[in-house]
This record gives structure tokens, C-alpha cells and sequence, in this order.
């Protein structure tokens, strides 16, 4: 029996029909274009088409997760809201004062840890800072993907822009200078002290704002990084009391990779409904039982986003309009797709 194999969805999907089949004959087939996702993977296109975050700003409310998802993936230019900057110098000028009192402050003063009650010089007290970021960057194993660090790095950034870490603001500039030049700094894929913080990766980062350890430049390409921050314009960090300790104190690491991995699952998932939604005309079904009022007690639950998703998928469908007479109704699998989200 011939058949002819018409890709709906490339290059995800192909359905197989009979040639012989009149009702099939009679319908012209779905091109891509009508089958377009109109979920998670058409913002993933605008993302990567500049047309949905031209431009990610930081300002004092934090960031979104497509804003993480922008910059990590699709390289999206990052711009500090001017009152950013404002309120950075208003807080460290609070830690500067810190700093000249008499009164010992932590990680400002004095030591850390197990040196938290000895009182460092002020003449030592960048040495202290720049030897924190040395001595935690001690990632082992294969680098991590670029991605990744770019996530962390972002993440850190929004970290900075919150005003309450007490850095200057040339210290968020760099790291933002960074991102938006495409240097990456190598981080090792061992080493993070999971909820005790990601003290290893984001000293790699911090180094690389110091003009130190290793990078590689838009295109991957490991080089010298005091090569590639004068090629993007910018100047190695003297951290200053507080920052070297605002640099490292966090879980963006982790934090961006979930992020990631649930943009994944979103996409993924809005797949597997298409995918469904192609079977119900595989075997010339009814969009009927996806209709919102029989899911909606179940909003917004996986049940109803998933329905919706097949409904809205398949409305317009000439193979659902012209076979609706001539079926019973989906196969139970593809009848109960949506509830198994």
C-alpha cells in the first residue's frame, strides 16, 4: 500500500498516510507554518530574533527568569538602570565608613572564619580581598558549559544590582561589561559547597575581573585575559573591602541551571503536545474534548494547560474540520493526552 510521509513539524515529527484513503486525499496536509508552537518555543524564537529582549535591565527589583534565559543563551545585551548605580554608592559609602571606624566589622576589618576576630591593616585589606578570590578558585574537572557560567555570572550580577551587597559600582560594570563582551571565564565542573554556596565557581568569575585566570572570547576561543579586557575596553578590579566576599556568597550556579532545566521541560512539554495534537489528525479526531470547560476545574494545573495547548493547536485544522462527521472521536491515548501532564 503506498504511502506518502508529510512532515508536520519538522524536524520533530513526521506522520505517515494512506494515499488511497479519499477523506485524506480530499485534505491538504498542515505546512510547519501552521503548525508553529505558540508557547514556549515561539518565545524561545523571539528571544533568539531579539525581537522579545532586545536589552535585559538591571535595576533594583531583581531580574525574571527569561531574563536569565536571554543573556545565558541568546547572548541578550545587559543595561544598569541608572538608580542602580545611585544606590551602590549610597551603600558603600556606609561600608567605607565601616572601614575607618574603630570598631571591628566582619569581612570589612577583619579576617574570615577562623579569622573572623583578627583585625587587618588597611594597607592589607585589598591584598585579603584579592587572596579570597585566589584561594577559593580551585575548580577541578572539564569546564562547564558556557551557558552555565553565563547564567551564574548574570545571576550575580542581578545579586550586586540589589544594592545590599556593598560593592562599588565599577564592580558591577565589569561584570557586566563582561557578559555583554562575550568573555566567559573557565569554571570547573567540581568544586561548588552546594547550599554553603557556589565559592568556587564564582571566585573563577572573580578572577577574571581581577585580570586574572582563564577565559575565552565570544567565539569560545580560550586567549589571555588581560588581552581580552583590553580588547572589550575594560579594566582588572582592585576589589575593595566587602567585595571580594559579595562576589562569592551565593548559589547562582545551581540556581542557573534550574532555571534552565525548567525552560527545557516548558519546551519540552509544549512539544509533547503538539506531538499529541498531530496524532488526534493522524487519526482524524475531534478537537472537542480539549475544549477549556471540561479542563477548567483543573486550572491551572498541567491538565488544563496541556488541553489548551491541543485546542489551540488544532483549531483551523482542515483535516479536523472536514473528518469531523466521518470519526467517532480520538483514539483513549490521544483522547486523554491532557491529563497526563
Amino acid at each position: 500500500m503506498p504511502i506518502a510521509v508529510r512532515s508536520l513539524l519538522s524536524p520533530w515529527h513526521c506522520l505517515a498516510f494512506r494515499t488511497d484513503d479519499p477523506i485524506i486525499d480530499a485534505v491538504p496536509s498542515r505546512s510547519a507554518e501552521q503548525w508553529k508552537l505558540e508557547t514556549s518555543l515561539q518565545r524561545r524564537e523571539r528571544i533568539e530574533h531579539h525581537d522579545c529582549f532586545p536589552l535585559v535591565t538591571l535595576d533594583l527589583t531583581g531580574a525574571t527568569a527569561d531574563d536569565v534565559i536571554a543573556v545565558a543563551r541568546h547572548n541578550a545585551q545587559i543595561r544598569i538602570a541608572p538608580q542602580v548605580l545611585e544606590e551602590l554608592a549610597t551603600v558603600r559609602a556606609h561600608i567605607d565608613a565601616l572601614a575607618s571606624a574603630d570598631t571591628p566589622v566582619y569581612g570589612i576589618s577583619t579576617g574570615f572564619g577562623a579569622l573572623a576576630t583578627r583585625h587587618i591593616a588597611p594597607e592589607d585589606r585589598a591584598k585579603l580581598q584579592r587572596s579570597l578570590i585566589r584561594s577559593h578558585a580551585a575548580g577541578m574537572g572539564e569546564p562547564v558549559e558556557r551557558e552555565v557560567v553565563r547564567a551564574l555570572m548574570f545571576l550575580r550580577a542581578k545579586t550586586l544590582a540589589s544594592g545590599r551587597t556593598g560593592v562599588r559600582p565599577v564592580v558591577l560594570e565589569t561584570m557586566v561589561g563582561l557578559l555583554n563582551a562575550g568573555i566567559t571565564p573557565v569554571v570547573r565542573e567540581y568544586g561548588s559547597l552546594g547550599c554553603s554556596g557556589d565559592l568556587a565557581p564564582l571566585s573563577h568569575c572573580a578572577l577574571v575581573l581581577m585580570g586574572e585566570g582563564e577565559a575565552t572570547d565570544r567565539e569560545g576561543v580560550q586567549r589571555p585575559v588581560p588581552e581580552l579586557l583590553a580588547e572589550a575596553g575594560l579594566e582588572p578590579v582592585e576589589l575593595a573591602e566587602k567585595e571580594g566576599l559579595a562576589l562569592v556568597n551565593g548559589t547562582d550556579g545551581m540556581l542557573g541551571q534550574l532555571l534552565m532545566a525548567l525552560a527545557d521541560l516548558e519546551e519540552l512539554a509544549d512539544i509533547a503536545d503538539a506531538t499529541a495534537a498531530m496524532s488526534v489528525e493522524a487519526q482524524m479526531g475531534t478537537d472537542q474534548v480539549f475544549r477549556a470547560e471540561l479542563h477548567e476545574p483543573l486550572r491551572p494545573q498541567g491538565q488544563g494547560r496541556s488541553a489548551a495547548n491541543m485546542y489551540n493547536f488544532l483549531s483551523g485544522s482542515p483535516i479536523v474540520a472536514r473528518t469531523a462527521k466521518a470519526t467517532a472521536g480520538c483514539r483513549m491515548p490521544t483522547r486523554c493526552a491532557a491529563h497526563h501532564r
